[in-house]
């Protein structure tokens, strides 16, 4: 059976320094310079992952390499995915590469449905998605992940987008939000997750909860 993690216990591993835990796993992004640079960085990631039995989620581009690990399609996490992460430090340091969170989100598409109204089958045949769970997931994990909001409060019945960002990072993220035009709907839940609106009240949380979750 997997040795289930929380996100706090992902932090207390050593060597998983400059990862979070948002929506979807354990990720980072890692500055890399240029192209040949971040291949050689992927091609490194890529001998180690028949030692550890995990093989993670990676996006090449240019300037950066994008690096995210979960036992789950979910993003669960566990005791393999802190080992994983581990190893992968350790070839950035030999690179000298650096992992930078300031770059790092995950978005999430929270779908509004009135009480009784079920429209998992419509996102599925459209968007290509499958079902996880309470989730909806792009079989290749590029897309955000869509979960279901019942909405019975009067007055909130759009859908929305949650914003999962480093839990050290949520507050100077609202801020930056506030200062762009947009105002605090809701602050209850707050350093949780903070819902804001536009000028013209579209909806966004900001979330920061995943990153110190206690749960398994």
């Amino acid at each position: 059976m997997p040795e289930w993690i929380s996100s706090r216990r992902f932090h207390d591993e050593p060597g998983t320094s400059g990862w979070h835990v948002l929506y979807g796993g354990a990720q980072t992004v890692y500055p890399t310079g240029s192209f040949a640079t971040g291949v050689e960085f992927i091609r490194r990631i890529a001998a180690v992952t028949a030692e550890v039995g995990r093989e993670p989620d990676i996006d090449l581009r240019p300037e950066a390499v994008v690096v995210r690990t979960a036992a789950t399609p979910g993003g669960r996490l566990d005791i393999v995915d802190a080992d994983l992460v581990r190893r992968i430090s350790a070839i950035a340091q030999e690179l000298g590469l650096e992992p930078d969170p300031s770059r790092l989100h995950t978005i999430q598409i929270a779908i509004a449905e009135a009480e009784g109204v079920h429209t998992g089958d419509f996102w599925v045949a459209a968007l290509g998605y499958e079902a996880v769970g309470g989730l909806l997931v792009d079989p290749l994990r590029r897309g955000p992940r869509m979960w279901f909001d019942e909405i019975s409060t009067p007055g909130r019945g759009r859908t929305h987008i949650d914003v999962a960002v480093p839990n050290d990072r949520a507050e100077a993220r609202v801020a930056a939000v506030q200062g762009a035009g947009g105002r605090l709907a809701d602050g209850s839940n707050a350093p949780a997750w903070w819902t804001l609106a536009s000028a013209d009240n579209h909806g966004i949380d900001i979330a920061a909860w995943g990153d110190v979750d206690d749960d398994a």
